[in-house]
Parts: structure tokens; sequence; C-alpha cells
């Protein structure tokens, strides 16, 4: 279905150790995570917690296992701090990713962001931008979009839940206010389905800008449960809403399909953070492994 070499598939060690919630996952080491990583068939990783950030001893760690950094999270505050302070932290995360060999930078706007206040209801809390933040990031982004050609690399950003581009209509407002050059879009599956929206329609009406993309599953009647409660997003992922492709109810068929016919390149990252404790680290990578060799060959 894909061209030989023209995707690579790799696995986020959030289903290892969790960056928002430390607790999940204390015990498990960085060199367990990416071990599991090789052992399950993946060729890359994102950068986590517990990873050395001295790009050498990154480096050796990573070929020992045939791995290689796809991507790391950046969080951006452009609503809500001068251009500046967010330029000069992106800069230094741009340099570490470039030496790492990374392409794309994933950028996530937390001014206002939700996600990671245990006690705030997902969808009630959910920020607002006003149309003068949504300037100021689009305006900034477009500044970090610069920054990163200086490198060859693209950012590419990722709407997430608790935050101002989370829905299918910010996305949209989002691409219309920058330049495809300076900003392309990360597509994450297991997001948008919770958010309540059709991932494949998103897919088809944004391919040209994406960049990256996010497979993770959704289990629905978790999802429920925290519209029903006013669950908080750290409080849906203890819970399980998030699950590897495959386990949930999102049908990747055709998702897989466009992405082939579109000749889509660079990285699949499987990303379903879970609490580790009940959903094993290593037998997860492994389904997910399974589920998208049998579903498109990679």
């Amino acid at each position: 279905m894909f061209k030989e070499h023209a995707v690579r598939l790799a696995i986020a060690p959030i289903a290892w150790t969790n960056d928002d919630m430390p607790e999940l996952g204390r015990d498990n080491t960085f060199e367990q995570c990416i071990s599991e990583m090789a052992l399950a068939g993946y060729q890359g990783s994102e950068v986590g917690n517990k990873y050395p950030r001295s790009p050498e001893q990154l480096h050796r760690a990573l070929e020992l296992r045939g791995l290689q950094i796809a991507s790391a999270w950046f969080s951006a505050h452009l609503t809500v701090r001068p251009y500046q302070e967010t330029a000069e932290a992106f800069c230094a995360h741009r340099d570490f990713l470039h030496e790492m060999g990374a392409k794309v930078i994933v950028v996530s706007e937390q001014g206002r962001s939700i996600q990671g206040q245990m006690d705030t209801p997902l969808f009630a809390g959910k920020p607002i931008f006003t149309d003068g933040e949504w300037a100021a990031l689009a305006a900034g982004l477009g500044g970090l979009g610069r920054l990163a050609a200086e490198k060859d690399m693209k950012l590419v950003y990722h709407h997430h839940m608790g935050t101002g581009v989370q829905t299918a209509a910010e996305i949209a407002r989002l691409m219309e206010l920058t330049e495809p050059g300076e900003v392309s879009l990360l597509f994450d599956t297991g997001h948008l389905a919770f958010s309540g929206e059709n991932p494949l329609e998103v897919l088809r009406t944004h391919l040209p800008r994406i960049k990256h993309v996010h497979l993770k599953d959704i289990r629905p009647a978790v999802v429920q449960q925290v519209i029903a409660e006013g669950l908080s997003f750290l409080q849906a992922v203890k819970a399980g809403a998030f699950t590897i492709p495959g386990d949930g109810c999102i049908d990747f068929t055709e998702i897989f399909a466009e992405l082939a016919a579109s000749a889509y390149t660079g990285w699949f990252v499987v990303e379903a953070e879970q609490d580790p404790a009940l959903a094993d680290p290593l037998e997860y990578a492994i389904k997910a492994r399974r589920y998208i060799r049998e579903l498109c060959g990679l």
C-alpha cells in the first residue's frame, strides 16, 4: 500500500512513562522503554521525559537498538507570553532535534490549556481563543515555522484535547490563518475522535498540509463517561479513554488508504497514553504493530 521506505513506524514513550503524570510508569526506565520498542518491531520513537538530552548519549542508546527519533513535543505559549520567549525555547528544542536527525517539530499551543489540570472538566473547561489570541497564535507559529526552515525542518501543529485548537473548525481556522510553507499539520486520529470529529473527513480536508501522523484509538464507553461525569483530560487518560489502533472504535482502513493514495511520506507514530500498570506497554506495542502490518503492510 505504501511505497517502500516512504513511511516509517515509530511509537511514543508515553505508553511506558507519562510526561503529564510521572507517577504513571514511574518505575519504567528509559532503557526498558526503547528496548521494548525495538523488540516490538518499531523503527523510531518520539522523546519522553526520561530520555537523555545529550544527543551523543541518546544517539548511542538508540543506535544499539536500531531506532531513530521521529520528533518531540514542544509547548508554545504564543497567546499568553511574548513571542521572543517562545522563540528562544523553540530554537533550543529545534537544534536538539536537528542533531538527532528529526525532520519535523511537534508544536502545541498551551496558552490557557487545561490538558494538564487534574480537576478541570475537559469539555466544559475547554479554552476558546479570542480573535486577538488567534492572530497572535498565527503570527507566532509563522515565525517558528521560519525558524524551523532554517534547519530544513517543518513545524507540525498538534491539535489536542483541552486546548484552543481541538475541533475540526478550529483546525480549519488555524490552517486558513497560516501559510502552508510555514505551518504544517500533525494529524492525530485519537484526539479527533475524542473531540467528536470524523478523523477521515479532517484528513481529506487538510491532506496537503499533513506532514506527521499520530495513530491512536479511543474507547467510546470511557469517552462517554468523561462527558457524563465532567472528567478532566488527565482523569480520562487514567480511566483508559485512549488505546492503540485496532483496540477501539476507529476504522483505520480508509485512513491508511487515503494516506497511501496521497503518497504520504514521513512517520506514523503509535501513541496511546494509558496507565502502564493496566495496559502493559510491550503487549500493546506488539498488538498495534501486528494490526498495522495486517492492515497496510508496514
